[in-house]
């Protein structure tokens, strides 16, 4: 663990609401003794409510003020952490301050996103300025993006060791049992309103290498649609479009171009969510994929948005603890190589991806951060988990019951 004269080595940024909440009870239960913890937020009842509901050694965290239309409440809390974890979303409607005063301060920085927008843009602020004081900014450590991201690094690692070539097609499927997110429906609607309202992020949002460090290297190869059609998968499964691919590949494609285009530079990737094999799974993608169209359709007009709005959970609320238990989520991705070798990489584990899950993945990230600065790459700036995390994260989510492992099939 690095040196410091901070306060703190880790904070929870937004540990009173229902995600931070559990990555607040998640470190405390696998920090280590002598890991200085504090948890932040804009009301102290509520965050000594929170304190008071965990586990006995965590009963006197410290408790940090902060709000994120106060910068200079922000900038304090950064000063005073070797890293931060913010669960405070939308984040391109609260995340951009956050990430501007850790990139200032030289502090680590993780959070949840799967705004595609809020990336690109902390991208442009904060990526040079966060390089020059050695800050690692990481985003997308949950269910966004981190089962994606690893799994293409392991098929990445398994072709390079064989000398197997690079990859150039790697779709993943995914699959889960779990409950609709509040605060996930919530990014939904910044997303499509930005889209609706600033031609940019329209344009943006069909890019897929709009996280790209270099928009201008990157290949001409073609990338598969976000939301591609009802297909059948290499495992025989029948797919719909993935709600979360357009957040998750771009991702993929970033740590790909972060690690100079390592996995390849001709890499077509894609994901999918798997429904079943056979005639009755090819029917229910078929209705899958059309309910997925219409719910995105809805949720771009504001009159049936107001309707859905009714019916959607709200920002904040999630699942029973008997739902977060039984939930579980498993992502296979699939993998070409150049010279004709084919491998399977299978991440899962218990919980309902969205949360239970979540909390794991990113609880992890945030003591990998606090914990294992000398064992991670040597990198700062605007990162991923892959580029950022690497092994490290595969080992502690090892560790934590989750399962990320290669098979060669060919």
């Amino acid at each position: 663990m690095e040196n410091t004269t901070r306060d703190h080595d880790l904070v929870i940024y937004g540990a009173t609401g229902f995600v931070g909440e559990l990555i607040t009870a998640y470190v405390a239960e696998h920090a280590p003794a002598g890991l200085r913890v504090g948890i932040a937020g804009r009301s102290r009842s509520k965050l000594e409510a929170v304190r008071s509901r965990l586990p006995e050694a965590a009963r006197e965290w410290p408790i940090i003020e902060a709000d994120s239309e106060h910068p200079g409440s922000l900038a304090d809390l950064a000063e005073s952490t070797r890293v931060l974890f913010t669960t405070v979303g939308p984040y391109v409607k609260y995340g951009l301050p956050v990430v501007e005063a850790c990139a200032r301060a030289g502090t680590h920085y993780g959070d949840l996103t799967g705004e595609v927008s809020f990336v690109r843009e902390a991208i442009d602020r904060c990526d040079a300025l966060a390089r020059e004081t050695g800050a690692r900014i990481v985003h997308a450590c949950g269910y966004d993006s981190v089962p994606s991201d690893l799994a293409v690094l392991l098929l990445h690692q398994a072709a390079e060791a064989d000398d197997a070539g690079p990859l150039t097609e790697v779709q993943l499927v995914a699959t889960a049992k779990g409950g609709v997110s509040g605060g996930t429906i919530d990014s939904m609607r910044g997303q499509l309103d930005g889209a609706r309202l600033d031609p940019a992020l329209k344009s943006l949002a069909g890019d897929p290498y709009a996280l790209s460090p270099d928009r201008a290297e990157e290949p001409a190869t073609s990338q598969p649609a976000d939301y591609g059609p009802v297909s059948r998968s290499a495992n025989g499964l029948w797919t719909a479009p993935f709600v979360m691919a357009a957040g998750n590949t771009r991702i993929v494609r970033r740590s790909n171009a972060l690690q100079g285009w390592a996995y390849g530079r001709s890499l077509r990737y894609s994901e999918a969510m798997g429904i079943s094999r056979g005639p009755a799974g090819a029917v229910v993608a078929g209705v899958v994929a059309v309910g997925l169209k219409l719910f995105m359709g809805a949720m771009a007009v504001p009159a049936t948005r107001r309707v859905l709005d009714r019916l959607l959970p709200a920002p904040g609320k999630g699942p029973s603890v008997h739902a977060q238990s039984t939930g579980w989520f498993r992502s296979t991705a699939t993998a070409q190589t150049g010279r004709g070798h084919r491998y399977q990489a299978t991440a899962k584990g218990p919980g309902d991806p969205g949360y239970a899950a979540t909390a794991v993945m990113a609880g992890e990230t945030a003591l990998a951060l606090a914990l294992d600065g000398d064992r991670l790459p040597a990198v700062s700036g605007s990162l991923t988990p892959a580029s950022a995390l690497g092994d490290v994260l595969v080992e502690r989510l090892r560790a934590a019951g989750h399962t990320y492992e290669v098979t060669r099939l060919s």
